[in-house]
């Protein structure tokens, strides 16, 4: 293994050019003749549109033109698809109403798309859309998660009762029901998983482009995945076969699952373009980030654990209500439901689960992936369960894991939940998270800061996730006549060091210097095939399918080297990148086979060149799991918490590059403590305006936030991955918010607080202090 192998800790190869203002991302892309677009967005939550007059509009300088629903429609472009459905608990199908690009005669919520305006510069397209005359007819508005279902409030959809889109179940209802009827002890709660703003730090936007003598779309973008989004354009929304559909994103700022989807504004600057005859580019701004991005979570949870006398659990039961927002995003129904509902079994054996969720409309931004997608729901919902019902019993929490976690030795393990787990050992994790976290001296740092009149906790959380599977991806190795070699992959890098990362198996696994490998991402018409980046899936499934095209490459080798050398292709040998003449010290390095395969000096009957592709379905999701434990001091005076130490122990399997996966977690950590202390949507009850609209009312997480994560890992070899990998990418968000709550409330608990909700502000802190009546023994 040299420099650059396997389990190195590389610096990012593509982190010179970020740094030093050479990444090329969307914004940066122009096209002869283009024009700019803006969008007019509703400035009512629910409203009938009576009149939209666009005359002004049109008249003004630059203006190219003005477009609305009526027009889109009149053209046949379709709604924007919902690619995920759910199926009711008595076989019905949910509802699915339509997603239109441009509306025609409602507005859903604030900031939907009701005209789009075309013009020669930015500021002449901002300028126009002032004189679009539009006339509303107000109607009531429906915000809330928790009240949507309840009988009398505003509907979204006028032919969708309740506003319920779905109702949904899995699990053992009756396994369940008799645990409970067994059970000793119960323990419940409710919680709130608070709606999130995503806020990647390069805005969404879109460049399209219709070639009038090809007949065919081009379409600039950030994505998390070109072919996805090809596919989505191509059926019922462009009408058009995907070969007439390129798709290309550049470099990238960030997506954490928002960039997944098909949004309005793509499909309506390859329309205006295709309409008006010029190429249109489309900007996001931060104003409408905050309305139109996807949103994240948003479920009010009540759940329910069944246990012996001696604590071991005998059922969960979980009923959830998640807000999807006013329209279907390509994947919302499937993130509250089969994305996460199977990991609501958490780490433990527990013998049953019964889960119900219901999906319901209001008049907000749609929501769709978050980091996590789904299991960072579920696991919020286990950690502050086990706390919860660890404490009503009078255990450590430590203790209530120690006796429910499913051992090294049962796996493999089907789950309650329908999944079966190869590998972990979820003990070790959490004891070792406890001795780098020092808990034998919690007593007396609690009894310090006691001293200073502050209360001190310390709170874990023993998470699994389920990543890192789905669809296949593929692999292709290209080399050129000088040995260079590009790998093209259907992955997109959002941030990640995906050029890095593949880089390094292909140098690892070949023997070629790490600078020589070029990787290429993002545009369908030079790479063939790709699912994208989504569910932490690139190294665990492109990763692998990268490595069997080594493999094949090296097969392909194996044959020129023993014809080169006069031998048997079975006494050939490869390593480190060259092949030998097994015993003897005749050998020839791979970068002269290359060569060797463009002069022609080729076995008889082999093709010139030395191209190899391969395909990797996965058997399987990984399981990706780990302890974070988190020691918090609580100012009952101001209800300001500070995390004064964090933790995190994981078990990713095998690991490419030590460096980036400490990065991810330190990442997927930041936003989970965003959630869990500071981040969360708020929208006004009556008319549905989202309060929270900016920076100055949306709070991220800031350096001061965090201390020095403190990170390290056990290996535990993934069984169902060719190279033994786990997905990584949203581990950090999903052991975060539970484990910063549990310590919180461990620092409340002598105040007989038992939950706080997300986010934790010191006002609510705060609060909850003066509602426990003991306000004046904290202080």
């Amino acid at each position: 293994m040299g420099q650059f192998g396997m389990g190195q800790s590389v610096r990012r190869s593509e982190d010179q050019r970020f740094i030093t203002g050479h990444g090329r991302y969307t914004d940066d892309i122009n096209l002869p003749h283009q024009a700019y677009a803006y969008v007019l967005r509703s400035p009512h939550a629910s409203a009938r549109i009576t009149r939209i007059d666009v005359s002004g509009a049109l008249a003004a300088p630059g203006v190219i033109g003005v477009l609305t629903g009526k027009d889109l429609e009149a053209d046949g472009i379709g709604p924007i698809p919902c690619a995920a459905p759910i199926t009711n608990i008595d076989g019905t199908p949910g509802r699915y109403p339509p997603h239109p690009a441009l509306v025609t005669d409602r507005v859903r919520h604030v900031g939907d798309q009701v005209a789009l305006i075309v013009a020669s510069t930015p500021a002449e397209a901002r300028d126009a859309a002032e004189l679009v005359e539009v006339d509303y007819d107000m109607l009531p508005a429906i915000a809330d998660t928790g009240s949507a279902l309840e009988a009398g409030k505003p509907l979204v959809w006028d032919d969708i009762p309740n506003n319920l889109c779905f109702d949904w179940q899995m699990g053992d209802k009756a396994a369940t029901e008799a645990g409970f009827a067994k059970a000793k002890r119960v323990a419940r709660i409710d919680l709130v998983n608070n709606r999130i703003i995503v806020a990647s730090m390069e805005p969404r936007n879109a460049l399209g482009h219709y070639d009038r003598g090809d007949e065919r779309y081009t379409l600039y973008t950030g994505s998390q995945g070109s072919h996805t989004l090809r596919k989505l354009l191509s059926g019922k929304v462009l009408n058009v076969p995907e070969s007439k559909i390129r798709v290309v994103t550049p470099d990238v700022g960030g997506g954490f699952g928002m960039k997944l989807f098909l949004y309005p504004e793509q499909v309506l600057v390859l329309w205006a373009s295709k309409k008006l005859g010029v190429p249109v580019k489309w900007t996001g701004e931060r104003g409408e980030a905050f309305l139109t991005d996807t949103h994240g979570r948003d479920h009010v949870t009540h759940a329910e654990v069944a246990m012996d006398e001696d604590g071991r659990f005998l059922a969960w039961r979980v009923e959830t209500t998640a807000n999807l927002g006013a329209y279907l995003s390509n994947y919302g129904p499937f993130i509250p439901t089969a994305a996460g509902s199977g990991m609501l079994a958490g780490v433990y054996a527990s013998p049953a689960l019964y889960v119900r969720v219901k999906g319901v409309f209001t008049h907000t931004t749609p929501v769709d992936a978050y980091r996590g997608a789904g299991r960072p729901e579920a696991a919020y919902v286990v950690e502050r369960l086990v706390d919860k019902a660890a404490r009503e019993m009078g255990l450590a929490p430590e203790e209530l894991r120690r006796r429910n976690f499913i051992t090294p030795e049962q796996m493999p393990f089907r789950t309650a939940g329908g999944l079966t787990y190869d590998s972990g050992d979820f003990a070790k994790n959490m004891e070792d998270a406890l001795q780098n976290i020092d808990q034998a001296g919690l007593p007396a740092r609690k009894a310090e800061a006691a001293r200073r009149g502050k209360l001190r906790g310390l709170g874990i959380a023993c998470y699994i996730e389920q990543c890192g599977g789905g669809s296949d991806e593929m692999a292709e190795l290209r080399f050129d006549p000088s040995g260079g070699v590009t790998l093209l992959i259907g992955s997109q890098s959002t941030g990640q060091g995906h050029q890095t990362a593949y880089a390094q198996i292909v140098a690892d696994g070949l023997g070629i210097p790490f600078e020589d490998i070029r990787v290429v991402q993002g545009d369908t018409d030079t790479v063939s095939f790709g699912h994208g980046t989504g569910g932490s899936r690139s190294l665990p499934v492109g990763g692998a399918a990268t490595s069997l095209a080594v493999g094949k490459v090296i097969e392909r080798g194996r044959k020129i080297a023993a014809h080169q050398l006069e031998a048997a292709e079975a006494d050939i040998e490869f390593k480190d990148g060259t092949f030998t003449i097994a015993g003897t010290d005749r050998q020839i390095d791979i970068l002269s086979v290359v060569k060797s395969a463009f002069a022609g000096a080729l076995p008889p009957g082999m093709e010139g060149g030395f191209d190899e592709t391969a395909r990797w379905t996965p058997p399987a999701g990984t399981f990706p799991n780990g302890t974070h434990a988190v020691e918090v001091e609580v100012d009952p005076e101001t209800g300001m918490t500070e995390i004064l130490r964090y933790v995190v122990v994981d078990d990713f399997g095998n690991v490419v590059n030590p460096l980036l996966l400490e990065g991810q977690v330190h990442g997927g950590v930041g936003q989970g403590v965003g959630q869990a202390l500071l981040e969360g949507v708020v929208y006004d009850a009556s008319s549905g305006q989202l309060v929270t609209g900016s920076f100055m009312d949306y709070a991220m997480p800031r350096a001061i936030h965090l201390p020095d994560i403190e990170f390290s890992y056990n290996v535990v070899p993934c069984r169902t991955n060719l190279l033994g990998l786990k997905g990584a990418g949203e581990a950090g968000a999903i052991g975060a918010p539970p484990a910063v709550i549990n310590a919180i409330v461990d620092a409340l608990a002598p105040l007989g607080i038992d939950h706080v909700e997300m986010p934790a502000t010191p006002l609510s802190i705060w609060q909850a202090i003066q509602a426990s009546g003991l306000a004046e023994a904290a202080e």
